[in-house]
Formats: C-alpha cells, structure tokens, sequence
C-alpha cells in the first residue's frame, strides 16, 4: 500500500512538471515596473525565444513555467531597459579612440593630455574631444599658438565637447586649405587680434572653426580601418551595456556606418539594439529611397536627421534677438530655410520621419513653422525636434498644434545651467530646458543624453529630469524647477515614451507579454530612492533579448 502511495505520489509530480510550460528565463522575487499604461509593479517575469511569455507573481510563475534557467532577483528593482533617444553611439566609439579631453579645466590643461596623447600615439592625425570654454577661468575660445609649436609637421583637430567647434593647428589647416578671410554658410573661422585693415593671412588664423566650418578640416581625416571601426563599435557598446542602455538612436550617421553597424549585429557581435537617423545629405536621400525602411530586431531605419542651427555653448545656436553677452550676434541657421523646406517636402512625400537638431528660439521657430506646412495639423508621423532647448514662450504650442515631438537630454540643463542665463538673459532663459512645458504639448517626452557631449548614464538623465541639480547638489532649490519632471514621467521618458518616438512601443519601452526582454536589474529603486542618493545607484545585470550582456563585478 505504501509502496502504491509513493508510486502514485512520483507521477503525479512528474506530470504537473510535464504540465509546465517551457521557457528558457524565469526571474522571480525582483520589484518589476513594468511601465505599462498603469505602470504596474510585477515580481516575476517568464521570458522565451529573447521575449516576455508573462509577468506577475512569483509563486503563480513557478507554477506554471518550468525555466532552463532561474534567476532569483533577491528583492532587487528591475526596470524595461533604458532607451537614449538622442545619442551618438558611433560617434563615442571614435572618441573611445581619441584624446579624452571632457572635464578639463583649462586650455594648458588641454595642451597636456594631447601632449601625452601624441607621444603614446606617434603616427598620424592628433584627435581629441570634449573640451568646453565654459569650464575654465577664462572663459573664451583659445588660439592654436602652443599646438602649432608642438606639433609643426603633424595635423591637430580637437573638437569642442558638443561637436559645434573646434580648434585646429596651422598644418591641419594648411591641408584643408583654408584661409583667414575664408567664407562659408552656417559657419565662423575665426582669426586672431582681428582688426580693420589688418592683412589676411594664414598666419591670422586663430584656429577655431564653427559649426559648418569645421568639415573643412574633418574631411581630410582619413577615416577607420575596419579593425579600427569594429573595436570602437564594440567598446561603446560595451560602455552602453554597463549603463542598463539596450537601445540607442544614433542621430545623424551616412547609410555606409548603417550598413556596418547591420554587419556587425548579424554576426552576433553587436548586440545593441540601434535606432539609426540618417545624415542629411544627397547619398543617404538616394539611398533610403532606392532601397526603403529598414527593419530587423536590432536595426531600425526610417528617419533623417538634419541641423537646423549649432549650439549655445559656442554661440551658434540661432536667437530671435542677439546674445546676452555679446551684443549684435544672434547666430546662425546652418543651412537656408529653402534646404530646410526642400528636404521636409521629400522626407514628407516618402513617409519618412524627420528630426531636426534646433536649439536657438529662433532655430526652433523656423523648423516648427516648416514642420506645419506639411504636417497641416494632427498627426501621428512623430516628427522630432532634437533638443527643443531654447522655446520662445509663443511657440510652445506649435508642438500640440502639429504632434511635434520634443526629443530633449536632461543633462543639458545641469551642465549649461552655470552660464545660460549669461546667453540668454533672465526673461528669455525662462523659456530654456522647459521640459515639463514641452511634455505638457502632447503629454508624452522621450529623453537622452547626446552622449558623447554628456555621459552615457540614463541615471543621470533620471537624476537631471527630476532632482535638475549638479553632482554637488547646486543649487540647493534646484534649476527652474517648475519645468522637473515627476519620476513616472522621467522613467517613462527614458523607456516607453523613447520607444514611441521611434515607432517601437509595440516591441519594447516596457515588460509586457510579447515585447522584447530588455531589462536592467538595479541595486535600488529609482522611484523611492532619496534624491541625494540617485547617482550612487548602481547597475547589476542588463539583458537583451533575454541574454544577460552585462553583469557588475
């Protein structure tokens, strides 16, 4: 009888086993924000072929699916994984591979790194990036004197960290050809100790180039070996995957980078998943509508990218009336409202999304009013300006008007905060970084970085959106904090709402049945976490698809 009982009691388990479904993930025991509509929190998660099969509650998940592998959350927070909706993963790559100048304090400080840089590195262009004027005690553009002594015979290009200007010695200029005196459209080449009557010469040249007229040089960089441009690739992706970033829109690339980055992820070594904007420019047109959208589960293409203005840091950025701080000089647009208008027409005619860096009133203003003309009025094309970062108070509703979406990096805001009321002036600073003004014109926002002009870190978006404080905690009440955003609205920002930017919300943006299974497991939960201590938050494991990418050590 005993005997009987036990019998009994082995297949009755064996058929509630045989009874489970089979999935290849289960997590359990974890705080899961699903941001679905209700943003609903969840414990466990079933995930099969690289998508989620359900979430809900643990004891309910265990029995039901049976997992070739289990993974045991121990209460920590899951999160759907982060979405930059602005970045320049290509182009952090290449600077993974050139002189980092990012938080440096003055220019000698500048000359020092390249210094070190060129002699590690003897053969070739010096490159580097990340500088920033604003950071030093003399807060003006420097001249090319000490790099034309140290490197006489070898090129120097050293880009500001917003991509707007940079600063090049006389042998690189002299292989561009350019010349003090030199006109171009949408752009300044600067010359030294200018004054009426003076000579132009080259030996006028300061060095700084803005904007358009930094292509002069950059044109005659001779581009990556293949090696060369794989590592960089895999190094930013690597970067990325330590953030809790999953996907990246990449902002603005020719349809060659596109057409590698694709080579690259169907042979399994770029896992990212990439929203890539193609550049503005005749090649990228004829070949987006020759060959169509393009779409596979890691690559995402129907978008242009186009610049409408520079930037503010380097007074580019084109203002309905002059800078504060230098009185007569209003910027510039970067190409002439006719191209703008040409290219929205084309973009518009071919069903294709067009995204449009402008950070100026002015800039905003123009592309806003383009964008109308064939928009006509509610939509859902999802057309983007890029940053919205300077709105003048009339053109807010423009945005509503038109289903204009407001793609924007937090992190702008804390890092030019110390010197835009200096640009702008106290009224028109007002209209500056005014994210929850903007969010408020279709009631959603997708958020980025820009990185590399900002760090990778969505933690840090999250932080900006909703603390819009520094590291140190300046200032204490926080920057123009009638414009923070909620933590629901930043998250969703950074998740669902950038998805939706990019046409994905179907597929990602959130843990729901059916979607992707990109997810970020983090060591504290960003909805309760004290705003003191957001920035420590730490990223344990990432997964895509499923896989996990990354793990801390």
């Amino acid at each position: 009888m005993k005997k009987s009982l036990l019998i009994l009691g082995v297949m009755s388990c064996l058929t509630l086993y045989s009874q489970k479904a089979k999935v290849d993930l289960l997590v359990y025991n974890a705080a899961i924000y699903t941001v679905d509509h209700s943003f609903s929190v969840a414990q466990a998660m079933a995930v099969k072929n690289g998508r989620i099969v359900e979430v809900g509650k643990t004891a309910d998940l265990q029995n039901k699916y049976e997992a070739k592998e289990k993974l045991d959350a121990q209460g920590k927070f899951i999160y759907p994984g982060f979405i930059d909706a602005h970045a320049h993963f290509v182009g952090y790559g290449t600077s993974l591979q050139r002189v980092n100048l990012v938080g440096t304090n003055s220019w000698d400080e500048v000359v020092e790194r390249t210094k070190k840089f060129a002699a590690e590195n003897p053969n070739g262009w010096v490159l580097g990036r990340g500088w920033d004027q604003n950071d030093w005690p003399v807060k003006e553009f420097p001249t090319n004197d000490k790099l034309n002594e140290l490197f006489p015979d070898r090129p120097v290009m050293l880009t500001r960290i917003d991509g707007h200007a940079a600063i090049a010695n006389k042998k690189a200029l002299e292989l561009a050809g350019v010349k003090a005196g030199d006109k171009i459209t949408g752009g300044e080449i600067e010359v030294k100790n200018a004054r009426p009557g003076d000579s132009v010469g080259r030996g006028n040249l300061s060095g700084i180039l803005v904007d358009n007229a930094t292509g002069l040089v950059s044109s005659k960089i001779p581009g990556p070996t293949v090696p060369e441009a794989k590592e960089a690739l895999l190094d930013a992706q690597q970067n990325c995957l330590a953030v809790g970033l999953t996907t990246v829109d990449d902002c603005g690339l020719d349809y060659q980078a596109i057409l590698f980055i694709d080579s690259l992820q169907k042979a399994g070594d770029l896992k990212m998943r990439i929203y890539a904007m193609l550049s503005d420019a005749k090649r990228n047109y004829d070949f987006a509508f020759s060959k169509g959208k393009i779409k596979t589960d890691r690559l995402h293409v129907c978008a242009f990218k186009v610049y409408a203005d520079g930037a503010l840091g380097s007074r580019g950025a084109c203002l309905l009336e002059p800078y504060e701080d230098k009185p007569g000089w209003s910027g510039f647009l970067l190409s002439s409202q006719k191209h703008f208008d040409s290219v929205a027409k084309i973009i518009y005619a071919h069903g294709w999304q067009m995204c449009t860096h402008a950070i100026g009133d002015s800039g905003n203003r123009t592309m806003l009013k383009i964008y109308g003309k064939y928009l006509k009025g509610k939509n859902d094309l999802r057309w983007r300006i890029e940053h919205a970062q300077v709105v003048n108070k009339n053109d807010f509703k423009l945005f509503g008007d038109y289903n204009i979406i407001p793609s924007v990096q937090p992190t702008h805001a804390t890092s030019d905060m110390y010197w835009a009321a200096d640009r702008l002036g106290p009224e028109r600073v007002k209209g500056a970084y005014a994210y929850k003004q903007l969010l408020q014109q279709n009631g959603w926002i997708p958020l980025g970085t820009d990185f590399p002009v900002e760090d990778i870190s969505p933690l840090k978006t999250f932080y900006a959106a909703v603390v819009r404080k520094d590291a140190k905690g300046w200032p204490a009440a926080g920057y123009q904090m009638e414009n923070a955003l909620t933590r629901e609205q930043a998250l969703r920002g950074m998740t669902i709402w950038a998805a939706k930017a990019n046409f994905e919300e179907k597929e990602k943006g959130s843990l729901e049945k059916g979607k992707f299974a990109d997810f970020v497991i983090l060591d504290a939960d960003l909805m309760k976490e004290a705003p003191e201590k957001l920035l420590q938050v730490r990223v344990l494991k990432t997964f895509v698809g499923g896989e996990k990418v990354y793990e801390a050590k």
